[in-house]
C-alpha cells in the first residue's frame, strides 16, 4: 500500500533532523513507500468549499545539511491526499485553531490526523480535567480571592497559561510566597483566559514521565528532568531526558482514557505524568520520539503509521458499505 501524506507543518528547514519526531515519522513513511508532500498552514487557501495549498514533494534522509529535499510549488487541492498529518508547532493557539476549522471543509473526504474536531476540543490541560481522579488538585481561574482559598488547602502550587508551551510561565508559588500578587498581576496582563492553578506535586524533582500513546496504548516513555533550582522539567526549559519506564499505574490511566482518545480521533497523543497524576494530554504535534529512540531503542514511529495505516483501512472500507 502506497500513500500519498501531506505534512501540514513549519518549513522543513526549521526541524533539528537529530530530534524533531516530525522528521521520524516522515522516515518511516518512506520506509513504507508512502510518497510524503509538505506545505505550510499559512498558505492555507477556501474558496467555494475547495481546499488548497501549494505543495511541494518532500524527501528526508539523516544527512547534515541536507536531510531533506523539497520538490517544486504547485497549487493543489488537499482531497487529492490521503492521508495530512498536522504537525506545526503550537506556537500560536489561534492560527492553530483556524487551520481545525478550515481542514473540517475535507474531513469526509481525506483523513486528517489527528482528528482536526478532535485536536480543537481537547486543550491540552482541559481535557484532562474531565477526569477529576487521575489529575492533582487543579483550579481554572482568574480570581485571585480563589486561588488565596484553594492555597490554604495546597499551600505549595503550580501557576501556569491555559495555553502555554515549551514550559513558558510556569511558576511555582511555595508556601507563605510573596509574590503570588506580582505573578497574578503578570499572568492578567499576559494571558486573556483563565490559567491553571494546580497543587506542586513534589515527584517532579524525579521527572515529567512523557508517555507516547497510540490509540489509547502506552508504548514508550521517557523521564523529562528539571534542573536543580527550576520547576520545569520541559527539555526546552533545560531539563533533561532519561530512560522511563511504564508502570501499572500507567497502564491504568491508559485504559480509563482510551476510549476517549480513540473516539476524538487523537491516534497519537503525548501523556504528562508526575508520579500517579496527569498535568497535560498534548494531541498538538506530541514530541519526544528521537529522545526515546536514542535512550531506549524502541521505534515509536513504526507503532504510529500502524495506526494511521490502520485508521485508513478501516476509513476505505466504511466508505464502500
Amino acid at each position: 500500500m502506497s500513500l500519498k501524506v501531506a505534512l501540514q507543518m513549519d518549513h522543513p528547514a526549521s526541524l533539528d533532523y537529530k530530534k524533531d519526531s516530525s522528521f521520524l515519522i516522515g522516515l518511516e513513511a518512506q520506509k513504507r513507500s508512502h510518497e510524503l508532500f509538505y506545505y505550510s498552514p499559512l498558505e492555507l487557501t477556501l474558496k467555494n468549499g475547495r481546499l488548497s495549498a501549494p505543495c511541494a514533494s518532500l524527501q528526508f534522509r539523516r544527512k547534515k545539511d541536507a536531510y531533506f529535499t523539497l520538490g517544486d510549488f504547485k497549487e493543489t487541492a488537499l482531497t487529492t491526499f490521503n492521508i495530512i498529518l498536522m504537525r506545526q508547532d503550537f506556537n500560536n493557539p489561534s492560527l492553530y485553531n483556524t487551520t481545525t476549522h478550515i481542514l473540517d471543509h475535507i474531513t469526509d473526504q481525506t483523513l486528517v490526523l489527528n482528528d482536526p474536531t478532535g485536536v480543537r476540543e481537547s486543550p491540552e490541560k482541559l481535557l484532562i480535567t474531565h477526569f477529576p481522579d487521575l489529575t492533582p488538585p487543579t483550579l481554572i481561574t482568574r480570581n485571585l480571592s480563589e486561588i488565596r482559598t484553594f492555597q490554604k488547602t495546597h499551600p505549595n502550587l503550580i501557576l501556569k497559561p491555559l495555553n502555554g508551551f515549551g514550559g513558558m510561565d510556569i511558576y511555582h508559588i511555595k508556601p507563605n510566597d510573596p509574590n503570588l500578587q506580582a505573578v497574578f498581576e503578570m499572568f492578567c496582563r499576559l494571558h486573556p483566559e483563565p490559567f491553571i492553578v494546580q497543587k506542586y506535586l513534589p515527584e517532579i524533582r524525579k521527572g515529567d514521565k512523557r508517555i507516547v500513546v497510540v490509540e489509547g496504548e502506552p508504548i514508550a516513555a521517557m523521564l523529562r528532568v528539571p534542573q536543580e533550582n527550576n520547576a520545569r522539567a520541559n527539555l526546552a526549559a533545560g531539563g533533561s531526558a532519561i530512560k522511563g519506564e511504564i508502570t501499572d499505574r500507567d497502564r491504568e490511566i491508559c485504559k480509563i482514557l482510551k476510549p476517549e482518545l480513540v473516539k476524538r480521533g487523537l491516534v497519537f497523543v503525548g501523556l504528562d505524568v508526575i508520579g500517579d497524576y496527569v498535568t497535560e494530554i498534548n494531541p498538538k504535534s506530541p514530541t519526544g520520539l528521537q529522545q526515546i529512540y536514542k535512550l531506549q531503542g524502541i521505534k515509536c514511529e513504526e507503532a504510529i503509521w500502524d495506526a494511521y495505516e490502520t485508521r485508513y483501512i478501516q476509513r476505505q472500507k466504511a466508505s464502500q458499505t
